[in-house]
């Protein structure tokens, strides 16, 4: 499997990023540790995960869970040099994580430490903030999102706060790197020019959604991974399942995540069906599984890494055969063709 630099971390990481948040709701330890086993034996080598997960649903009872799945497979194969782990803070206003708390400095710093307990390691490769405190145009809200309640002085405070703390925790040994997650590109640039102007970490990652039906990321914002060395995490890489096939014509199977979220998300419209069906086509015409299509998109694009996740081995290993496919210049005419008769499906 290709490896790929991490922004400018120095770190080369697989293609495809091995995704958990099912793990512990949906899946079962031991399935959490089978995938991993499964993802390292193809060269996956890059694992994310937050401190909220599991989802499907998210609850208090849960919170952490994931990590601990995480950190269990540590502890028992000893190979924590074979991974590099990357982990989330959850963003203000999930009630079930500090009561929905806004991100903080201190907040970063006992979030962290917490994660580091539960994935039983000494330090995080990667650590993210899950959803800036100032909202985000991410998950359907750009339909109605509004930039001009936010204070930019403010923001400025909070960014330089949070950027303060980890390069504390950086100093400490305790992470490595930062990254943020459902971020906008004035966001990412402000980032960027609070910590070069001061010496703190950089961002190296952005996680977005993106995939053949949501491509908020494909202008602004990859203007600016590209100019700064900045990584697209692609996460919801299957628009959570659509673009498998498995809900065509509406139906919802049984433990599939539809059956936890009927909407998937705010993903349920009456144009995704049509859509979905379109990518189906290209992906029936051209002999290619429809998933291995789909994530073999996202790696053809630069700066790009997407998550996969899955509950079964068989999907597992299918999102992993499509590590090294090269879509032909035909297949992305007729993906490019597809995404102007189906724009933006939700």
């Amino acid at each position: 499997m290709r490896k790929l630099p991490l922004g400018r971390t120095g770190i080369l990481v697989s293609e495809l990023c091995l995704g958990t948040m099912t793990w512990g709701n949906q899946n079962t330890e031991a399935q959490g540790h089978a995938q991993i086993d499964m993802a390292l034996d193809h060269g996956v080598n890059f694992l994310d995960t937050a401190e909220m997960y599991p989802t499907q649903p998210v609850r208090a009872e849960t919170i952490g869970r994931t990590e601990e799945i995480v950190g269990s497979w540590l502890a028992r194969t000893g190979r924590r040099d074979d991974v590099v782990i990357a982990t989330k803070i959850t963003g203000a206003g999930s009630p079930h994580v500090r009561g929905g708390a806004p991100i903080t400095g201190q907040a970063v710093r006992a979030a962290a430490e917490a994660s580091l307990r539960r994935l039983q390691t000494d330090v995080i490769d990667l650590y993210q903030l899950h959803w800036p405190n100032r909202g985000s145009y991410n998950f359907r809200k750009h339909w109605f999102f509004d930039p001009t309640t936010q204070d930019r002085a403010a923001t400025a405070d909070h960014m330089q706060d949070v950027l303060a703390e980890l390069q504390r925790l950086v100093t400490e040994g305790k992470i490595r790197h930062f990254g943020v997650s459902n971020e906008s590109t004035w966001g990412t640039a402000e980032w960027l020019r609070l910590s070069e102007a001061n010496g703190w970490p950089r961002v190296q990652s952005v996680q977005n959604e993106y995939s053949l039906l949501c491509r908020l990321w494909d202008t602004d914002l990859a203007e600016l991974c590209h100019h700064e060395n900045v990584t697209l995490l692609a996460f919801s890489p299957l628009a959570a399942g659509l673009l498998s096939g498995k809900y065509a014509g509406d139906v919802t199977p049984d433990q599939s995540r539809r059956a936890f979220t009927p909407d998937l998300g705010g993903r349920i419209t009456p144009q995704v069906f049509p859509a979905v069906a379109a990518y189906l086509g290209v992906a029936a015409r051209n002999g290619l599984d429809p998933c291995q299509m789909a994530l073999a998109f996202c790696t053809s694009r630069p700066n790009m890494i997407p998550i996969i996740g899955a509950t079964t081995p068989e999907q597992l290993k299918t999102n992993l055969g499509a590590a090294g496919m090269v879509l032909s210049a035909e297949v992305l005419d007729d993906i490019a063709e597809v995404r102007r008769n189906h724009p933006m499906p939700f």
